[in-house]
């Protein structure tokens, strides 16, 4: 007998998930496990690194969201805050699809509210048969139901003072409510959650349970077991509940004072246990019955083994008649050869001129292998519509003016053969693979204050629902990982917190050594690199292990290192799809504004297929602009 995790968190539900996804396949492939599933918080953005991590392990990946539900999302009001939980699990690729269009609504400006959220009718307009759905642990409708106060009753410490709150009606009540998930997704793709895995310390986690069993009996309708996993192992559960005090904007001397006189807090179930972490077999089958174990395993063989992963989706750029994509590239390549190259005489001589076709021709052959002639193009199209509107468009910058191509078609001013770049910097053909094909990387600068004109101009060009800005997740790295852990414990000062953490280098400094590293950490390359900065406070031993006053808190700090915290939106990457982005990437909400954003970070929407280009606004530029326009004035 096997078991699943089908009910599990990553640090994609910010500050309240702890596991990276390399941590869940890991933990996994150590218990034996050969599937598992993703249900992060409102969202599906760990979609793509989890697949990843996970196939690594050869753990075949179940990919679901656990959403809001409201129970009539279109109202806003303090009153209609209060909001349950569904776990939905994708059965294939088209139920992969459904659930990236249902994450985007649920982000629509109609819906959002606090959260991105979504009512079961909305749901149920892309539960199709291909989506699976389970309710029946604490804080889902179905256990909600029970009571007549849920709140009250989750809080309560024995089982007498919980069945004080048993609604008299509550079986009927679920009896409803389960009969109106089969409705919406399906007989045989709901089934009803027990969840054990918390019962010795939540006795309404076990009388919920009891109820579950009783209704599954009455309406047959199968019973899964599940774990509601936040964190790997139970060791974890430490960095777990510092994580909650951030969120809670708190610290942990305040909760563990408010736990210790009875006093109510939040996220209190994971504040009194150490289980919620990815459970073994052993643990599952000590709480649950061999049938909702099996049933687990049922549901993990319902889903699909499918590939999210894909090789670049272009948009079409439209040439002129007489040219395809290839051959205009190549038409472009002979107009900036006579007008860069002749002209100024670089190719006049014999030697001169076969380096610089020699070059060409490679260059050509490369990207017209990896069917990227439509990437120079549109990179192009966004130049020149920068230089015809009068503005000033970036030289060139990076591994981009290694290429000739990018000079020949005017997307670079600068002469790779003239300087010495090398192409293989900018494009290594090495990397692609029957099944993925890596992307350029042109950085498109363009000044700060014509930056919104210019994106403004893609989304006239290519469809407003085919671009958009995208993603970002803010980490606890280094300097704010130990800042975090020292105010949670509140270990020290204001002055000397900030003392202790301006030893550590930003990242970008020393990215190339920690790239070298098993496991990059800040904090361990300044405690090996520059020990006499930290040493009052943390000392690193030959065996790696850490001593000092603070070296507890230094450990907590340095696990914490990679940790998501915050959502953002990038400041230079811009997605350009071939299809309409709200069915093929999840578009969550843009903080700044009631826009919607793709919500995949860009190697994540790359690995799909998706193009990003970085569209970068550089303040210089405009103070390059007021210059020119300044001396214009005088010359006139």
């Amino acid at each position: 007998m096997n078991w699943t995790p089908l009910h599990l968190h990553s640090h994609y539900s910010l500050l309240d998930g702890l596991s990276k996804p390399d941590q869940i396949a890991s933990r996994c492939s150590k218990l034996g496990f050969t599937s598992c599933a993703l249900t992060d918080h409102g969202t599906i953005s760990g979609a793509v690194s989890f697949s990843k991590s996970c196939r690594s392990k050869n753990i075949k990946p179940i990919l679901g969201c656990e959403f809001y539900l409201s129970p009539d999302a279109r109202l806003k009001s303090p009153e209609n805050r209060s909001l349950s939980h569904l776990c939905v699990l994708s059965k294939n690729k088209k139920g992969w699809h459904n659930l990236i269009e249902a994450v985007s609504r649920s982000n629509d400006e109609e819906l959002f509210y606090y959260r991105p959220r979504i009512d079961l009718q909305t749901l149920g307009d892309y539960a199709d048969g291909n989506l699976i759905a389970f309710s029946g642990h604490l804080g889902s409708d179905m256990a909600n139901a029970i009571f007549t106060d849920y709140k009250s009753a989750y809080n309560q410490d024995t089982e007498e003072e919980v069945k004080k709150f048993v609604d008299p009606n509550w079986v009927e009540n679920v009896t409803k409510m389960a009969y109106t998930y089969m409705d919406v997704f399906g007989k045989d793709n709901f089934l009803i959650e027990v969840q054990c895995i918390d019962q010795e310390n939540s006795p309404a986690a076990k009388l919920v349970a009891q109820g579950m069993r009783y209704i599954s009996k009455k309406l047959r309708i199968p019973t899964v077991a599940t774990a509601d996993s936040h964190y790997p192992t139970k060791q974890d559960s430490g960095d777990h509940m510092l994580l909650l005090c951030s969120s809670m904007k708190t610290t942990l001397r305040k909760i563990r004072s408010k736990l210790n006189n009875n006093e109510e807090v939040g996220f209190s179930g994971f504040m009194k246990s150490s289980n919620f972490h990815i459970p073994s077999l052993e643990e599952i089958q000590a709480v649950n019955t061999e049938a909702e174990i099996a049933n687990a395993m049922l549901v993990s063989d319902m889903c699909e083994d499918y590939d999210i992963l894909g090789k670049p989706m272009l948009p079409e750029f439209k040439c002129p008649e007489e040219y395809n994509e290839e051959q205009y590239l190549r038409e472009l390549c002979r107009q900036g050869w006579s007008k860069l190259l002749k002209t100024s005489g670089k190719v006049n001589l014999e030697e001169a001129k076969a380096l610089y076709a020699d070059r060409v021709q490679k260059e050509l052959k490369v990207i017209s292998d990896a069917k990227l002639s439509g990437y120079f193009l549109i990179v192009r199209d966004i130049v020149n519509n920068v230089r015809s509107n009068g503005w000033i468009p970036g030289p060139g910058r990076g591994s981009a003016a290694g290429c000739l191509i990018s000079y020949l078609v005017g997307i670079t001013h600068v002469d790779p053969i003239e300087y010495g770049l090398i192409f293989e910097r900018f494009y290594n053909s090495g990397r692609n693979t029957k099944d993925h094909v890596s992307l350029p990387d042109i950085d498109i600068d363009v000044p700060a204050s014509k930056r919104d004109e210019v994106i403004d101009y893609i989304r006239e060009k290519y469809g407003h629902s085919k671009v958009s800005q995208m993603v970002t997740f803010g980490r606890l790295q280094g300097r704010s990982a130990l800042k975090e852990v020292l105010r949670m414990n509140e270990a020290c000062g204001f002055d000397e917190m900030n003392s202790i953490t301006k030893s550590l280098p930003p990242e970008q400094e020393i990215s190339d050594q920690l790239a070298s590293m098993d496991s990059p950490s800040v904090i361990q390359w300044t405690l090996m690199n520059q020990p006499d900065s930290l040493r009052d406070y943390c000392r690193l031993n030959d065996d790696g292990s850490l001593e000092g006053d603070y070296s507890k808190l230094f450990e907590q700090a340095m696990r914490l290192e990679g940790t998501f915290k915050s959502q953002g939106k990038h400041a230079a990457g811009v997605v350009i799809s071939s299809n309409n982005l709200n069915e093929v990437c999840p578009m969550v909400r843009d903080k700044t504004n009631t826009d919607k954003i793709a919500g995949l970070e860009m190697n994540d929407l790359e690995s799909m297929g998706h193009v990003k280009f970085d569209v970068l606004g550089i303040s210089l530029l405009d103070k390059v602009m007021g210059i020119r326009d300044d001396l214009e004035q005088q010359d006139d």
